[in-house]
């Protein structure tokens, strides 16, 4: 199972930091990069005000050379230091269900539409909810109209060394499309009532839901 590092930048700030000495760092699979989309693209709920200035998604196939990576004095640690990033980014580091994928290759460039959605929890019996989402609610999710990509992902805890606050969000996932218009379709479809449904049937949980619409960035992200 695949783990991503998620570097998450503070809303309201700069968008993006110089992601290039990223792109080379040993082992990584893929970075995939989301800024916010201003458009309103779901009917049911309005576009977010605090939408992060940018999301940094870092792939590994192991946790171990995550860990490598993210270090103290790490390439990824030197990458942020060296922008002074620390105080513009929180962290989290989540296993990878990749349910639906057809994730573009390293040497093509491609930008797609994401909905980024984080259950910050805590859930009452966090076994139970799992169990409801990825057996009830995540075969919903796969039947949305044109999707291209669904991702869950749960928090794992690991020895990391970046200068970052972290954050512990119990759970997040995404569903990616080939343009804003296709998300839109997919969010007005019957499909989303049925989730929606469902989502009031989901095991008792704490904390917010927040959702966030973002333009992604695949592949070569040095090729303009």
């Amino acid at each position: 199972m695949q783990v991503c590092l998620f570097l998450i930048g503070a809303s309201g700030q700069e968008s993006l930091p110089d992601i290039a000495p990223l792109q080379e760092i040993e082992g990584l699979r893929k970075l995939i990069v989301h800024e916010p989309i201003i458009q309103r693209v779901d009917p049911r709920i309005a576009p977010a005000t605090d939408a992060p200035s940018c999301v940094l998604q870092l792939y590994f196939d192991e946790l171990a050379t995550l860990e490598a990576a993210a270090s103290r004095d790490g390439a990824i640690h030197r990458a942020l230091r060296a922008q002074s990033l620390a105080k513009r980014f929180t962290q989290q580091v989540m296993a990878v269900r990749a349910l639906v994928s057809s994730t573009p290759g390293r040497e093509t460039r491609a930008q797609r539409c994401t909905y980024l959605v984080a259950y910050e929890g805590p859930a009452e019996d966090f076994d139970t909810w799992l169990a409801h989402y990825l057996q009830h609610h995540a075969p919903l999710i796969s039947t949305l109209p044109a999707l291209r990509e669904l991702e869950i992902y749960t928090r794992i805890e690991c020895t990391i060394g970046l200068p970052c606050a972290r954050v512990d969000a119990m759970q997040r996932n995404k569903v990616v499309f080939d343009d804003a218009s296709a998300l839109a379709d997919a969010l007005a479809s019957p499909v989303r009532d049925l989730m929606r449904r469902d989502f009031h049937a989901l095991p008792r949980y704490q904390g917010s839901t927040p959702h966030f619409a973002m333009r992604s960035t695949y592949g070569n992200l040095a090729t303009q």
